[in-house]
């Protein structure tokens, strides 16, 4: 089970940090991601931290979000610096078994709303 926490509203230019928590299992053996979604649109990935301690990030979000994770705690964390606007959206975590071709579970969705 996935517990996200930590949105809410921000100013442009302003930060935020994203956690999700895992329970009932190991986060070492999966890939952790956030994503995020807008109403009607399709949700996409916004950053990965793989089982393996490598890292992706979309490029809209490259060099102000850092995604990182704490493997004692089983807690995943989103840092996201010089907030915009269009970053206003649900972000989900999720978490996909090293053996799966798919995330499999999801958190609950946080709100973050970047006013301008």
């Amino acid at each position: 089970q996935l517990q996200a926490s930590g949105g809410g509203l921000v100013q442009a230019g302003g930060s935020l940090r994203l956690s999700c928590a895992a329970s009932g299992r190991t986060s070492t053996s999966y890939d952790m991601g956030w994503f995020r979604q807008l109403p009607g649109e399709e949700r996409e990935s916004v950053a990965v931290t793989r089982w393996s301690n490598s890292t992706y990030y979309a490029d809209s979000v490259a060099g102000r979000f850092t995604i990182s994770r704490d493997n004692t705690k089983n807690t995943v964390y989103l840092q996201m610096n010089n907030l915009k606007p269009e970053d206003t959206a649900v972000y989900y975590c999720a978490a996909r078994p090293v053996v799966a071709n798919k995330y499999v579970y999801w958190g609950q969705g946080t709100q973050v709303t970047v006013s301008s």
